[in-house]
Order: C-alpha cells, then sequence, then structure tokens
C-alpha cells in the first residue's frame, strides 16, 4: 500500500504540477517507486497513452518525471473546456460527452468510483503516490461536491502542503485566507506550507514565514526561488503564451487561438539559438515572420470564425501569397483547408469555408482519433523537401477526418497504412494531425536550417537529444526542491500521514 502526499494551491498557476513533477524525481532519486495522481484536471494540453487513451499533459510530464510510463490511471478525468460554460468530459481516456458548467458540477461525484477505482491501481503499484489538485480548496461554492482537493486528500488519507505564488503579491493573505475558509478538520490536514516563485533576500522573508505559522499553527517547510526550468507546461496560463515580441534572427510567430491547445507541440524552437518564436492574438502584431504556425484547437470551426473576423486571416492569406511557409498541426491543419463540416453538431454545426491554403475538406463526427504513431515521409515538399525516407513520431487527437480533394501533396505514411501531412503545390503551406512531429529527432533543426539559409544566416546548433535534455531538466528541478524545501520534515509527513 502506498504512502500519499497531496499538493494545493491557493489558486490556479500556483506551481502545483511543478512541484508535484519536482517530488516525484526526488522520491525516485531516493529509491521509490512514485506516481503522480490527479482526480480531475481541466487542460487542452493533453497527452496521449500507449493504449491510446487521453490524459493532461502534466500528468505525462509528471510521469516521466518520475521515470514511468504515464497511464490513464494518473488523471482519470480529463476536462477539456469547448467554451466558457461547457467541457468536454473524458473519464478514463475516452470521451463521454459534453456538459455545460452546472450539469458536470451536478453529477461529478457519478465519477467518484471511477476516481478511487484508478487511485486503487496506484496504489497497489507504487510505494509513493504524489497527488495534485486543482485552482484552490477555498472555492467554498463548489466544496460541497470537491472531488479534487479537500474531497480528494479525504478520500486518499493524504496529509496536504498548500503552496502559494508569492510573484503574484498577496501571498500571506492567500495562504492564511486559505487555511482559513476550510473546515477545521481540512486544516489539520494541512502538514505544510509553501511559498513559491520566490525573488530576492529569502532573510527579508523570514518575519512573514514566523507570522504566517504563528496564525495558521502550520509549519512553511520551504521557499522555492523562480527558477526556470524546461519542463512542459500544463495550459494556457502557461508563461510560454506571454512571449509575443520579436527578438533577433529568425522570427517564428504562432497563431494564439481562442481554444489553443497543445502549444508545447512548438516547444523545440525555444532551445534554438538564433530563434525567436513569439505568440500572436492580435492582428496587428503579426508583421512579417519567417513562419507562421496555425496551433491545435478544440473548437476550430469557432477559431476559424475568430481569424475571420478578427482580420487575422486576411494576414496570413497574404504572407502566404508572399511565400511565407505556413503549418498547421491538428487543429491548425482542419483550419488550413477549403470547407469545415460538422454534420453531427460534434463542435459548431452546419458547413464553414476554411482558409484555403490546402485542397481539403474536413468533415466532423463523434468518434476521436487517439494514438501515438510514427511514420516515413514518402514525399517531401517545401521546407521538407529531399526528406524521403525520414522516419517520423507523433501522437494524434483529433475529432474529424480530413481528405485531400486532389490539389494536395501526400508526404507522410504512417505505419497503419494512412497518409498524413499535405502540403500545397509547391510546399509553401503544410498541414499534419501529428502532434510532437518537432520533437522528431532533427525535424526542427532541420526546418529552421533551410529557413535561415533562405534569409541569409548561418544555424549554428545541433541535432537536439530532447530526452537527455529532458532528464537533465528533471534532475535541476529535483536539484531546487531539495534545496528549497525541508526534506526531512516532508518524509516526515508522507510517514505520518493524516
Amino acid at each position: 500500500m502506498a504512502k500519499a502526499i497531496m499538493i494545493q494551491g491557493t489558486m490556479s498557476n500556483s506551481g502545483k504540477s511543478f512541484l508535484t513533477a519536482g517530488l516525484c524525481r526526488v522520491f525516485k532519486q531516493d529509491g521509490y517507486r512514485t506516481a503522480p495522481f490527479k482526480s480531475q484536471n481541466m487542460a487542452l494540453n493533453s497527452y496521449i497513452t500507449k493504449d491510446g487513451l487521453e490524459i493532461g499533459r502534466a500528468q505525462a510530464m509528471q510521469a516521466e518525471a518520475a521515470g514511468i510510463e504515464p497511464t490513464v490511471d494518473m488523471n482519470p478525468i480529463l476536462l477539456k473546456p469547448t467554451s466558457n460554460v461547457g467541457s468536454q468530459i473524458i473519464v478514463n481516456g475516452e470521451v463521454r460527452g459534453n456538459m455545460d458548467a452546472m450539469d458536470y458540477y451536478r453529477n461529478k461525484t457519478q465519477l467518484v468510483p471511477d476516481v478511487m477505482e484508478a487511485y486503487r491501481r496506484l496504489d497497489e503499484s507504487y510505494d509513493i503516490i504524489v497527488i495534485e489538485g486543482a485552482g484552490s480548496p477555498a472555492e467554498i461554492n463548489l466544496h460541497e461536491n470537491d472531488i479534487v482537493n479537500m474531497g480528494m486528500a479525504k478520500m486518499a488519507g493524504a496529509p496536504v502542503l498548500l503552496v502559494g505564488d508569492i510573484d503574484r503579491g498577496g501571498v500571506f493573505a492567500a495562504l492564511y485566507g486559505t487555511v482559513k475558509l476550510l473546515d477545521e478538520d481540512e486544516q489539520s490536514m494541512i502538514k505544510g506550507l509553501v511559498v513559491n516563485k520566490f525573488r530576492g533576500d529569502v532573510k527579508i522573508l523570514e518575519p512573514g514565514l514566523r507570522m504566517i505559522e504563528d496564525r495558521t499553527g502550520i509549519p512553511v517547510v520551504g521557499v522555492v526561488p523562480m527558477e526556470r526550468l524546461d519542463i512542459d507546461d500544463e495550459d494556457s496560463l502557461s508563461d510560454r503564451l506571454l512571449h509575443t515580441d520579436r527578438g533577433e534572427g529568425l522570427d517564428i510567430a504562432v497563431i494564439h487561438l481562442p481554444h489553443i491547445s497543445n502549444f508545447t507541440d512548438f516547444a523545440a524552437f525555444e532551445r534554438m539559438p538564433g530563434v525567436s518564436l513569439r505568440y500572436v492574438q492580435k492582428p496587428g502584431l503579426l508583421g512579417d515572420p519567417d513562419l507562421i504556425l496555425i496551433p491545435g484547437t478544440k473548437n476550430t470551426m469557432d477559431d476559424m470564425q475568430w481569424l475571420r473576423e478578427s482580420g487575422m486571416e486576411a494576414l496570413i492569406l497574404r504572407q502566404a501569397e508572399k511565400k511565407t511557409p505556413v503549418i498547421g498541426i491538428c487543429g491548425g491543419f482542419q483550419i488550413l483547408g477549403k470547407e469545415l463540416e460538422d454534420p453531427d453538431c460534434v463542435e459548431h454545426g452546419g458547413t464553414m469555408r476554411g482558409m484555403g491554403l490546402l485542397d481539403t475538406r474536413t468533415v466532423f463526427s463523434g468518434s476521436k482519433t487517439r494514438t501515438q504513431t510514427e511514420g516515413v515521409m514518402e514525399h517531401g515538399a517545401g521546407l521538407w523537401s529531399g526528406w524521403e525516407g525520414k522516419k517520423v513520431t507523433g501522437y494524434e487527437i483529433h475529432m474529424g477526418v480530413t481528405e485531400n480533394l486532389g490539389g494536395c501533396r501526400e508526404l507522410v505514411r504512417l505505419s497503419d497504412g494512412r497518409i498524413d501531412a499535405l502540403a500545397n503545390e509547391d510546399g509553401s503551406v503544410l498541414g499534419s494531425y501529428l502532434h510532437g512531429i518537432f520533437d522528431t529527432e532533427g525535424f526542427a533543426e532541420e526546418t529552421v536550417r533551410r529557413l535561415m539559409e533562405h534569409k541569409g544566416i548561418e544555424y549554428t546548433g545541433e541535432v537536439f537529444d530532447l530526452q537527455a535534455h529532458k532528464e537533465q531538466e528533471y534532475d535541476k528541478l529535483a536539484d531546487l526542491v531539495r534545496r528549497s524545501l525541508n526534506m526531512k520534515k516532508i518524509y516526515e509527513i508522507l510517514e505520518a500521514g493524516i
């Protein structure tokens, strides 16, 4: 039977996912079989497990930090927002349907058996489970039916560490207010407070730390400094999306769609010398980039409408006329086509004109393609010319089938015989369903090298070993956690339970 510890936060983006991953790595280094767990996640950044099931990307990242294969048991409920008031409900990796927020709130306790069955399977296989909460446990309007914060802590019998983000200000009020809004029995389950994202000399902070301990009766078990590590972010709160300014060298513009998903597809470009990757949400900021990337989206048709109404579509079309390369991934691939049809009202309903840069038609249906896959480039085009025989890898998450209407060049044959990666005749516009295609060894580097060559810049980077880089970053995270938290106290909390 596993020991459990839970990380909760005073608010979203307080650093729960980050610290959960860090503890997973520390426990792994200390010789414990460790697994992450989050009963309910709300995120558009998702991951497909080896058995074709969908979970939050944060839990996949945490599993990597723990040195284990991600499984659906680590995130039994995933909510993927489709609008401001509704989400697609994914249970045990499979779509259950769409619900508005109120219906889900009324019915989510029915999912407790699914949550606990997943947790019990981890409990039987690991020594330690690091549980992550969601948002804040002090959302008093959601307290009654809670299955992700204190409700989960009670079901798992897990002591809690409460994390506050000092970078946004008011951390002591946030920690104190969160504790005091909880029932007394729940307050007693919080065994340690953590101040996260600190900048400066911790000695200046120490009087406040002593005062918060006195006022809450809960010890401060660590102050974690602000430190940038290259670790996958969870969702649209990511700091990556704030990179909006053009830098020196090669200029790559990612269109920041309203329902953007799996933006980590482009993280490879951020690691390259001489490359400036920025996210563009306002048409006036697009400028004249060297490459335009259109990412995945949870609602292709709504985002196509946004592109049109905002004026962004017209600017992208103007760039395409100038032969600026445009690449779309998943929903971005669908957007590049001529027609979007939704006869079953999976997304928007009806028919919509796409951008028309690829001679394709996408028809949405209720069935969802979810698979890890690989393929071989059978033909090259544009930036990817001369790549015949090159292997590519990635994973698919999409509802809809895209048909080549005859005017596209078909580039990749997948291992199951299907075709992926379509391009226009001169290869200046390309689309693929493969999330993670730029993580394929050498793929992003060669793309950048060719863009730089066209611009008269010499690319000085090397082929990037992504897995080795990830391992290095997880070890850096573990070092940060060991330096910042009182690990002796953490182990005492873990051992004592609640």
